[in-house]
């Protein structure tokens, strides 16, 4: 804080000159005059004018008239006083060196000199000589004062601009100030004279802001706080929850299966979902219950009343708003709000949607379930034919190889030429032992040469059947292996027709089970408080949104003003 300097004041009391008194010289007299009473406060933009030091005046006789009442100084034009004659160039610099000039009062004394053609050795040596010569280098001039339209205007200007040196009347008694200000003070003066512009800018700015912030922050906030609290018709909500599930029987074991089936429910949560919050079921519901004759009413507020013929856009655009529905996948629990003007109203709402969407979750394997059944009938009837196929090959077969068992037969003759070579090989034997006799009986050896030729021969036709049986296109063994084939086609079409069967029966009790079923977890019940508009959340919501586009603009506004000034 800068306080103001308290010198004390010095009056000198004079008594008037008498006639005989000389006057007093001119320099003397014109002292006084050319120095202010008072200082003025300078600006920023000029800086004060210097002082010239007073030359005392000498004192007057004892016996001079009696004291006249003092008069106060005039207010001269602030200019520098001219130094006493007796001074040399030197005291003179040293005197103004004195008075604080700064360097722009120096620069601009310089080039008045060089305008007026002084030949001035230093910058304060051209303020002695302007002085000298009657000019101010710190009086500001006006350039329309330099162009006169006649002789009067020309002698006005003139008898404006302050002159050096001025002569003061005799008749009035002027006395120098003793007021001084000292460059520290002055320095000081001009501080707070900056500092209190500022002060003034910033309270301004200030209030220009406060402005702007109640024009485009403050009256749209205060307008939506009365909205919400004075206008906005009470909304009530009703809340529920609700399951979509999968029946046990339908899952497989294992966690194999279970994965798969969780899928599917989410997948099913997820349609019915989507269901819910689609114009179909708007539609639905207001042919049900009324939903645009009830946000039509009059006594809801203009902002969310719809029109008395609203299109179906434009009621579905307000059903998304009062028809909240959310899915949670961790838990596969959907949770629904619907909201209603009347409690029982948005009861009602809720209870139909939950109708609609158990509805919809039924449908949603309704086509798979048929699908499943018709694939299981035509595998049934696919493996019928395949098994009368399998029969009438087999009976073909049997009627052209005129043989019910050729695998009996073959048995068959396997076992005659055995039992024939195990004959053959006794009498081959009992003819051996005959032979060893030095003297056998002749009709005992030829009997039984005669038996073992027969054997042969009837080995022989018993491999010559075995053989036809089994080589050739239409042998014995092609058609035992055909028929084989048939008996085997005909096995698996039975156990295809066995399984087809056992699936469609399958089918048919899952087709008459319920699969997907809709569990309601929370009822819908009527609340009593109304639960919209949140007045103090949406005023403070409103704030915030006014006051982020209010920045922005500020932002931008301030980003293009400095990029047009550079």
């Amino acid at each position: 804080m800068t306080t103001k300097p308290k010198a004390k004041k010095f009056r000198i009391r004079r008594s008037a000159p008498t006639p005989s008194a000389a006057p007093a010289p001119a320099s003397v007299q014109a002292a006084p005059a050319e120095l202010p009473e008072t200082q003025p406060q300078p600006t920023p933009a000029e800086r004060p004018r210097p002082r010239a030091v007073p030359t005392p005046e000498p004192a007057a006789p004892a016996a001079a008239q009696p004291p006249q009442p003092q008069a106060p100084a005039p207010q001269p034009t602030p200019q520098a006083a001219p130094q006493p004659a007796a001074m040399t160039p030197d005291q003179e610099i040293d005197v103004i060196k004195r008075e604080g000039l700064t360097g722009r009062q120096l620069r601009m004394a310089r080039r008045m000199a060089q305008k007026h053609g002084l030949a001035a050795t230093s910058d304060y040596d051209a303020v002695r000589l302007l002085r000298r010569n009657g000019l101010d280098p710190f009086q500001r001039t006006n350039m329309l004062e330099l162009v006169t339209a006649d002789d009067n205007t020309a002698v006005a200007t003139t008898s404006q601009q302050a002159q050096l040196p001025q002569t003061v009347p005799m008749g009035k008694q002027t006395l120098p100030s003793t007021e001084t200000v000292s460059p520290t003070e002055r320095r000081a003066a001009e501080i707070g004279e900056i500092q209190r512009d500022i002060a003034r800018r910033r309270r301004r700015r200030l209030a220009l802001m406060l402005a702007r912030l109640s024009v485009f922050v403050f009256l749209p906030t205060f307008m939506a706080a009365w909205y919400f609290y004075t206008i906005a018709t009470p909304m009530y909500s009703t809340k529920s929850a609700f399951l979509v599930q999968q029946a046990e029987g339908a899952t497989g074991v294992g966690l194999g299966s279970l994965l798969p089936s969780q899928l599917n429910v989410n997948s099913d949560a997820i349609a019915v979902q989507d269901y819910l919050t689609s114009k179909d079921a708007m539609l639905r519901l207001d042919q049900d219950v009324g939903f645009k004759s009830h946000f039509s009413d009059p006594s809801i507020d203009p902002i969310q009343r719809l029109d008395p013929n609203p299109s179906h856009e434009e009621a579905h655009k307000l059903y998304k708003k009062v028809v909240k529905i959310g899915y949670d996948p961790t838990e596969g629990s959907i949770r629904m709000e619907v909201i209603a003007a009347d409690p029982q109203i948005a009861t009602n709402f809720s209870r139909a949607l939950i109708s609609y969407a158990e509805q919809r979750a039924d449908d949603l394997s309704q086509r798979k379930r048929e699908d499943h059944l018709r694939d299981a009938r035509a595998s049934l009837e696919q493996a019928k034919q395949e098994r009368r196929d399998a029969q009438r090959a087999l009976v073909q077969l049997q009627s052209d190889s005129d043989l019910i068992d050729p695998e009996g037969l073959i048995a068959s003759l396997r076992q005659q030429i055995s039992n024939v070579q195990v004959q053959l090989q006794e009498k081959e034997l009992q003819l051996a032992a005959l032979q060893d006799n030095p003297r056998p009986n002749r009709a005992r050896v030829q009997g039984v040469q005669g038996d073992i030729r027969r054997m042969q021969t009837l080995l022989a036709s018993l491999e010559a059947k075995m053989t036809d049986a089994t080589a050739g296109d239409s042998s014995l063994a092609q058609k035992t292996a055909q028929i084989q084939m048939a008996q085997a086609d005909l096995a698996t079409s039975d156990l295809l027709m066995q399984s087809a069967l056992q699936t469609l029966k399958q089918t048919e009790l899952e087709a008459n089970r319920q699969v997907r079923y809709l569990t309601t977890s929370v009822t819908p019940v009527a609340s009593q408080d109304p639960a919209y508009p949140r007045a103090f959340e949406n005023t403070i919501l409103a704030f915030l949104i006014f006051s982020g586009i209010y920045l922005m603009i500020s932002l931008t506004a301030s980003i293009l003003r400095e990029q047009v000034s550079s």
